[in-house]
């Protein structure tokens, strides 16, 4: 599934807006020209609706799945379009839609929508295969965190509880907020816990038959490893990637939490709770990306460079696609870090035009621009502040005295000034 055209026509202060989810006819690869973005990044001051955006097309999409069809030209709608005055145009499966206030169409055949009350029957507009996730900054609270700070041996007993509550626990839509359902986690982490329910319970009868004291209980331990491959071990091979940028690492030797970390070169185990706010925001974040499924997917998220150092945000989305290769990304960030790493065509910028109303254009820097570049051109931000401008100032001033100068004792005092400064601001 992917996000083609948005038109709104009305939603809350927005107004009147067209945004052309495909790449140009120009764009430098030939073969994503006139296809839908890989990648789609919101950025914009602070009130112009990126959040707002995120929220209307996960809310839009979400609709589609309580759709039917029942017959020929009718879809039930129960209302749910009604909060909508917009036109949304995606592709999922090779199929074509697009989604009017009082119609659809599904490949230029138009559906209007059946009112009248409905029993059953019909079939489903869209394909289940086809998910979305919205992944919101409140994504980071001690509700969600909770299950990654528990000792393993709690965890898996009260997954024994949880067990009948997990079928089809993750469908086609989800947002991943500050109140994510307990259960929601336990179905990304089942087969991690799964594994370390059977290996305490082996190691509990290794200590019970006494063969942890003699010499052949290391082989035992290393033959049940083999039979069981630890699932943390794919997990790693990605999160590491991130992590080695804090000399994090994940501990897959370590059975005391569901995700262990430790120290790359001390080999500490680092608790959870005693990690950086940003790591934890990653935690949180790629697990959902790496345990579900993603192909066809649409994935929204607000924010995501929060707590993290620049360096780690330059190389965020690449990590992210990573881990969902063949999703679409709609990102809303106020990072150039991160908005360097994208298309000018996949950049968006929301601004207040001269009535005040929110308008909307297509970036203008080259990915991977220098960040004060990227603020200049496409966040609009002089991004040199006072104290810099009063030095850039005192500089030329400094210059100008030099040209009229006479006296050659005052000109190379000058001239000790200027250099003084452009080397302390690079001027």
């Amino acid at each position: 599934m992917k996000i083609s055209k948005l038109h709104i026509n009305q939603f809350r202060h927005l107004e009147n807006l067209d945004f052309d989810f495909t790449y140009p006819e120009d764009f430098h690869i030939e073969e994503k020209r006139g296809k839908p973005l890989d990648k789609i990044c919101f950025i914009g001051q602070s009130a112009t609706g990126k959040t707002g955006l995120l929220e209307l097309i996960n809310s839009v999409i979400d609709a589609f799945f309580d759709l039917r069809i029942i017959n020929d030209h009718e879809i039930i709608d129960m209302g749910v379009f009604a909060p909508y005055n917009i036109e949304l145009n995606f592709e999922a499966n090779s199929t074509q839609y697009k989604q009017e206030k009082a119609s659809i169409e599904i490949d230029n055949k138009k559906y209007t929508f059946f009112e009248k009350s409905y029993s059953g029957g019909g079939r489903d507009v869209l394909d289940f295969k086809n998910k979305i996730y919205h992944i919101t900054p409140d994504i980071l609270s001690n509700q969600n965190l909770k299950i990654f700070e528990e000792e393993t041996i709690l965890l898996t007993e009260r997954y024994k509880s949880l067990k009948e509550k997990l079928k089809d626990h993750l469908n086609t839509r989800l947002t991943f907020d500050d109140r994510v359902e307990e259960s929601i986690w336990v179905s990304l982490l089942e087969v991690n816990i799964n594994f370390l329910q059977n290996f305490l319970q082996f190691a509990t009868e290794l200590i019970n038959s006494g063969s942890v004291l003699d010499n052949s209980s290391q082989k035992k331990v290393d033959e049940w490893r083999k039979r069981n491959s630890n699932p943390l071990i794919d997990f790693s091979e990605k999160f590491n990637i991130i992590l080695d940028k804090i000399q994090l690492e994940v501990d897959i030797a370590n059975t005391k939490n569901i995700i262990p970390l430790k120290h790359k070169i001390t080999g500490e185990n680092i608790p959870v709770k005693k990690i950086s706010t940003g790591t934890k925001q990653l935690l949180l974040t790629s697990l959902p990306l790496f345990k579900l499924e993603t192909k066809d997917s649409v994935i929204l998220i607000d924010e995501p460079e929060r707590s993290l150092y620049p360096d780690m945000q330059m190389d965020l989305m690449d990590f992210y696609q990573n881990l969902a290769p063949e999703a679409q990304f709609i990102i809303a960030t106020h990072s150039p870090f991160i908005a360097a790493s994208f298309e000018p065509e996949e950049r968006f910028i929301l601004y207040f035009d001269e009535e005040g109303k929110v308008a909307a254009r297509r970036g203008t820097s080259p990915i991977g621009d220098d960040p004060n570049d990227m603020l200049y051109n496409d966040f609009g931000i002089d991004y040199i502040n006072k104290y810099g401008k009063k030095a850039y100032n005192e500089y030329l001033e400094k210059r100008r005295q030099m040209l009229f100068e006479e006296n050659d004792e005052v000109k190379q005092k000058l001239q000790d000034e200027i250099e003084s400064i452009g080397d302390k601001y690079n001027f």
